[in-house]
């Protein structure tokens, strides 16, 4: 028993990430995000084993099929000049949305984090250094994420943070659970495309396309800030999508359904 006492204490201090407290309950092991695209207005896919961890965890990546209701959201990594041009839209369409926002965004696009917060949108944690999670220690992981909390209460005077989007979708059931100790839902997403590389953007239509195709009842979108194909292609995206009958809600709409009044939007 001593000896094996002494082996995992041995473990604890070579293996990056590793908690024994944790991993008595809650497994390691990475878990990369993805979905079978959706198709002819058909929902994404996810299949059910990667559906009952998120549900055991409470986590969520598409809303109901019954309903043509779009969530809009964007991971903010860093500042590239179009946040304000997809605020503009938002604000014209009165459309709310949620931005995952990381610490380096927080240091550099402060303007841009106080309007998302002023205008009413959502600021989610996207972490502060953007690590893979599932090779961050408990207290690194709380480091992380306590970090985007107090920066953005900083900037926008709003303490509250309940929405969390793991860093390229990657996570296990440790960094799960422990998120949710810490009072986060896991937002993944069920619409997405290769819209991050800005050496490679290919005009608005692109992105139009991309959207119109996978798009689907209870989507939730996961968008690039920094694509200005992105950007050039927001406003026909909703006008269009809202023509074909979908409305857009805000994440707090998804969680606490028809009990939320409609976000107030300026």
């Amino acid at each position: 028993m001593r000896l094996m006492i002494v082996l995992i204490a041995a473990i604890a201090m070579i293996v990056p990430g590793y908690s024994t407290q944790a991993h008595a309950e809650y497994s390691n092991k990475p878990i990369h995000w993805g979905f079978k695209k959706a198709k002819e207005g058909r929902q994404a896919d996810a299949g059910k084993p990667l559906e009952k961890i998120l549900e055991k965890h409470g986590a969520v990546y598409k809303g109901s099929p019954e309903r043509k209701e779009i969530y809009l959201t964007f991971d903010n990594g860093y500042e590239n000049g179009y946040t304000d041009k997809v605020l503009d839209v938002l604000k014209k369409e009165k459309v709310p949305a949620a931005f995952f926002v990381t610490g380096h965004y927080l240091e550099t696009a402060e303007e841009q984090v106080y309007r998302m917060a002023k205008e009413g949108h959502i600021i989610g944690n996207h972490s502060w250094h953007h690590p893979d999670m599932t090779r961050t220690s408990d207290a690194k992981l709380k480091k992380e994420l306590e970090s985007v909390r107090e920066k953005t209460a900083e900037l926008t005077g709003n303490k509250q943070m309940v929405y969390l989007r793991p860093p390229r979708g990657v996570f296990s059931e440790r960094t799960m659970n422990l998120a949710k100790e810490l009072g986060y839902t896991h937002v993944f997403w069920s619409l997405a495309y290769v819209d991050w590389n800005t050496d490679s953007q290919k005009g608005w239509r692109y992105s139009y396309e991309n959207i119109m195709r996978q798009i689907h009842p209870g989507a939730i979108l996961l968008l690039h800030s920094v694509s200005k194909d992105n950007a050039d292609a927001l406003e026909k995206v909703i006008k269009d999508l809202k023509k074909q009958g979908y409305t857009f809600k805000s994440l707090d709409q998804y969680m606490l359904g028809e009990t939320l009044k409609e976000p107030m939007l300026y």
